[in-house]
């Protein structure tokens, strides 16, 4: 076997819904072998889309389909467009160092370049990062002086021609040890405060 980690560029085109007011951030999407859909968030063990369906629908089952094991991509992304939520990553290549998706085991190669993105989404005044090495990857292309939001909590920035506001979640991952409902809290509160619940 060859020395050489491959480096992975992402699969999956930025999400960008035009009425988009949120910009969502994870890492990177973990391996192909784990995906249960072709958006983001495919991995069924990720909590992501049952926070969403317990925020909005009370329902952690509402985007899952349960008999087969997947998730209701189609649902997903009608519910995305409506509400106007964009979703990418803070790393647009890496290699991985193991093969799985763990966070730890990421090593950035490229950031992504977040003002081509913003500039498709001219009324998006929020970025939100899933967990900490979202949250660092994203603070490596902001200006210097910006303040690294504590978990759970908010920064103000002036990038890309306009004021944002960062926010920084708990991981949706099942490695993150807090119980689904504490995750689902925590992006009620910042759902509410930028007016989509």
């Amino acid at each position: 076997m060859s020395n050489e980690l491959e480096i992975e560029t992402h699969p999956l085109e930025p999400f960008l819904p035009p009425n988009a007011k949120l910009l969502m951030l994870g890492s990177f999407p973990p391996p192909k072998t784990r995906w249960k859909m072709d958006f983001y968030y495919p991995n069924y063990q990720n909590d992501m889309w049952k926070i969403f369906g317990l925020i909005f629908f009370n329902d952690k089952e509402y985007f899952l389909d349960i008999d087969h094991k997947k998730f209701k991509e189609g649902l997903i992304r009608e519910f995305l467009l409506e509400k106007g939520i964009a979703i990418f990553d803070t790393a647009y290549q890496i290699i991985r160092l193991t093969g799985n998706a763990s966070d730890k085991f990421l090593q950035v190669k490229t950031p992504t370049q977040f003002i081509p993105l913003l500039e498709k989404i001219p009324h998006c005044h929020s970025m939100m990062t899933t967990g900490d090495k979202a949250t660092d990857t994203l603070m490596l292309s902001m200006p210097e002086n910006t303040e690294k939001p504590q978990l759970g909590r908010s920064s103000k920035v002036y990038f890309a021609e306009r004021e944002m506001t960062l926010y920084r979640m708990p991981s949706s991952s099942r490695a993150y040890p807090l119980a689904i409902e504490k995750k689902a809290e925590a992006y009620k509160q910042l759902f509410k405060e930028i007016g989509l619940l």
